[in-house]
């Protein structure tokens, strides 16, 4: 029963620490951001006229100003003769111009914060920056750089973000303009519903556990109050033994007779000096045959009768034929046991034995009180594994899911720092 509770019980905890070990940046994921719209035009010499592509999917950074601007895209010039992407370096420079007013900074993700990049293009007097991601199947992320001012920050893909590096590096000039598109909500599945749902999955396994350990409860008193049923029976049958006739075979008895019939039990006949035990329906059996017979099924091995019925001893209590006094069957085949019973006891006019009296042995339980009681579970060993093994399995599932859908859903909706 312990085991069955220890599982509820680590995954549990398992669902605490994760909420409780949430990076705390999973509070920024639900505020809102705004998808930038980017026109690109690119003046690639040969051509009848200019190069106009546009970008959708471009994210403004949080502390960015949502404005609009336009300039020419510059990158970071070579640094000791190796192309320098990323502007982390305290050395990188960007060639400007003299005729270009207005210039916006191309700069790729990593190696620095977003903050260092965006500072070192404000330093040469860049009007906006846009920084493309490292990862090609990854969408733009909302970028976090306090402290940058009236800079113009905006995130795209890599795709597009190489696209217009390309152009750059054959020295073709590239015009970008950069305009405010879509103000997005926040995610509705944020760190809060993680911890409503972390707190929603917690009381579901309290409830289970608490199933679990009233079932196993339940068992144990269903268990107890069987064996104690089946002692009393035992101490029963005894007492019904002890009251039946015994007597021992003599010279010229009817039962040394090759016609009288032989013993059911054990198939021989009864010879001389034999001990008999006589039941109340007139069968004779040898007694170290029939006694053992007696103490475990309670009934005639030839007739069926019930010998605690027939005696007194217990009158409404059936007797199974195979295992003694077993609660399943015994509540199966209650009511056909007492139908038969009568027709046993008023058939059968020889039988005139007075009740006998019970001192000394402890009152039965009637026939109701042997039933189990509404409420109580009496399902097989293999079916309450299955009841917990399908428990644990449903609890892991639903935390897996759980887990997944809230990586996803910040994955999907992310504040990053750089």
């Amino acid at each position: 029963m312990s085991a069955a509770r220890a599982g509820p019980a680590r995954l549990a905890a398992l669902a605490l620490l994760t909420c409780s070990l949430w990076p705390a940046r999973a509070d920024n994921a639900s505020q809102e951001y705004y998808t930038a719209l980017i026109n690109v035009t690119v003046q690639e010499p040969g051509r009848g006229g200019p190069l106009t592509f546009r970008i959708d999917r471009g994210r403004y950074g949080l502390d960015s100003p949502k404005a609009e601007v336009r300039g020419q895209v510059l990158a970071p010039l070579p640094i000791h003769g190796v192309a320098d992407h990323l502007g982390c370096d305290p050395q990188t420079r960007f060639f400007v111009p003299p005729n270009i007013k207005q210039w916006i900074a191309l700069l790729q993700r990593g190696n620095c914060t977003f903050k260092e990049k965006i500072s070192r293009a404000a330093l040469h007097n860049a009007v906006a920056v846009v920084i493309y991601n490292n990862k090609s199947k990854e969408e733009p992320v909302t970028m976090t750089h306090p402290g940058t001012g009236d800079i113009i920050a905006v995130m795209i893909t890599e795709l597009r973000g190489k696209d217009i590096l390309s152009y750059l590096e054959k020295n073709i000039s590239v015009q970008m303009t950069i305009a405010v598109g879509t103000r997005m909500p926040p995610k509705n599945f944020s760190r809060g519903s993680l911890v409503f749902v972390s707190i929603s999955f917690i009381v579901l396994m309290i409830i289970s556990s608490a199933w679990l350990i009233f079932y196993f409860i339940q068992k144990i008193r269903y268990t107890n109050a069987r064996d104690r049923n089946q002692r009393r029976l035992g101490d029963a049958a005894k007492k019904a033994i002890s009251k039946l006739t015994t007597r021992t075979v003599k010279k010229g008895d009817k039962e040394t007779d090759p016609d009288f019939d032989h013993c059911a039990v054990c198939i021989e006949s009864y010879k001389q000096n034999d001990v008999v035990r006589i039941l109340p329906c007139k069968h004779v059996f040898h007694k170290s045959c029939v006694d053992p017979w007696l103490s475990e099924h309670c009934t005639c091995p030839m007739c069926k009768l019930n010998i605690l019925k027939a005696l007194g001893i217990v009158p409404n209590l059936p007797c199974t034929d195979n295992v003694a006094f077993d609660m399943e069957r015994l509540t199966r085949t209650q009511a056909v046991n007492r139908r038969s019973a009568l027709g046993d006891l008023t058939s059968d006019n020889s039988l005139g034995l007075e009740p006998l009296r019970t001192s000394g042995i402890s009152p039965l339980p009637q026939d109701g009180e042997l039933t189990p009681r509404t409420g109580e579970i009496n399902i097989a060993v293999t079916k309450e594994w299955f009841i917990i093994a399908s428990f644990g399995l449903l609890s892991a599932l639903t935390l897996c899911y759980m887990i997944i859908r809230a990586t996803a859903s910040l994955n999907a909706n992310e504040v990053e720092w750089f």
